[in-house]
């Protein structure tokens, strides 16, 4: 949260200048300490379903200490659902239709699997540009992961994505683009990112239909991008929400499959993850999962909790800060009354100011407003 310039001090206003969170004293007295509304449209499969909600609500709770955060889960129809799934929708989530009378402030969109080529004639099309078309009239700000950014660049913008040769699986390294970017105030300028995907859309894809690249990875892989006013729409195509076994269990899964016979190959180990005894502790199953296929003996337990151990995170407080940074935007641009997506005075096609001020400047400006 920002600091109160209550004084003459000079560093105050160094600070400011330099794009440093900084409110003025009468700002500071208006200022309305109030919670914020945020949807999670879950799209992932009944397997991830539960784990992805706390990922999320972790994520956007660990950002945040001061302000009262409700999120609110909800999903849309033309994803197929086991009996237990529907259940715990029913029993939990939102439906769609009071949220949109109730009001959002912002809109965090999953991933989701999906069985067609074309991402246009998956089921669950329709239903999410309904919410998309919504949202994008009624909250401040939409941020996508994985999937839900390939579907709405394609919708928006018409940027398509392109199948990958093998699979963009493991953890890595990350270059900030825009230090200067209200939403990566403060991060490192490099750090690390869990990708796991067959697809990909690219930086010059979406820097050619005037979207603005925020994060790639050092070999030029984008993560983070906005549209072209800064914060309207958020993309990610990495996965910062990622607990640390996430990939983990995404490899156990695939071992399981080749044990079971349904791949062909033995599934590598995913990129820049696995090191030193925890690397070897997994090529030893693998060899001992392969003799057993061949031998038609049962494959031996997976051993998650011995390679867990030697596990590292090295993405989570990168995650925190952004997702700090974009509730902070989204908390001083928001209007008070619920169901308003901007503050009077905030021009809902240039939030920030990136077009008419001088970068330096964005970030003092939106946080004297109040």
């Amino acid at each position: 949260m920002p600091i109160v310039a209550h004084s003459s001090l000079p560093t105050f206003a160094e600070l400011a200048a330099a794009g440093e969170d900084v409110l003025d004293v009468e700002a500071a007295r208006h200022a309305d300490i109030r919670e914020l509304h945020v949807g999670l449209l879950n799209m992932m499969p009944d397997a991830a379903l539960h784990v992805t909600e706390q990922q999320f609500v972790r994520l956007v709770g660990h950002a945040n200490r001061i302000v009262q955060v409700y999120v609110h889960p909800f999903t849309v129809p033309g994803l197929v659902r086991s009996d237990a799934a529907r259940a715990h929708i029913e029993r939990y989530y939102t439906p769609f239709e009071q949220l949109r009378e109730e009001g959002l402030d912002a809109l965090i969109v999953s991933g989701a699997n999906v069985s067609n080529p074309r991402l246009d004639e998956e089921a669950f099309w329709a239903p999410l540009l309904e919410v998309i078309d919504w949202a994008s009239d009624n909250v401040t700000s939409i941020l996508c992961s994985c999937l839900a950014t390939h579907a709405l660049l394609q919708y928006l913008h018409g940027i398509h994505r392109r199948p990958l040769q093998s699979k963009r699986w493991g953890v890595f390294p990350h270059r900030n683009r825009a230090p200067g970017h209200p939403l990566l105030h403060g991060i490192n300028t490099r750090f690390d990112v869990p990708h796991s995907r067959w697809n990909e859309v690219t930086s010059a894809q979406l820097e050619g239909a005037g979207l603005q690249v925020l994060i790639e990875s050092t070999e030029g892989d984008l993560h983070l991008a906005t549209s072209a006013d800064g914060i309207r729409m958020v993309f990610m195509q990495g996965h910062p929400e990622y607990d640390t076994v996430s990939l983990l269990k995404e490899y156990k899964r695939e071992v399981g499959r080749y044990a079971d016979g349904e791949l062909d190959e033995l599934p590598p180990l995913p990129q820049n993850y696995l090191f030193g005894a925890a690397a070897r502790g997994a090529h030893r199953h693998l060899e001992a999962v392969a003799e057993a296929r061949h031998t038609g003996r049962p494959a031996p337990a997976f051993p998650e909790d011995e390679l867990a151990d030697g596990l590292d995170n090295t993405w989570a407080d990168t995650a925190k800060a952004v997702f700090a940074n974009w509730l902070g935007l989204v908390y001083r641009l928001t209007d008070v009354e619920r169901g308003v997506a901007f503050m009077p005075g905030v021009d809902p096609d240039d939030p920030l100011g990136l077009r008419v001020q001088p970068p330096d400047t964005q970030l003092r400006t939106i946080t004297t407003d109040r």
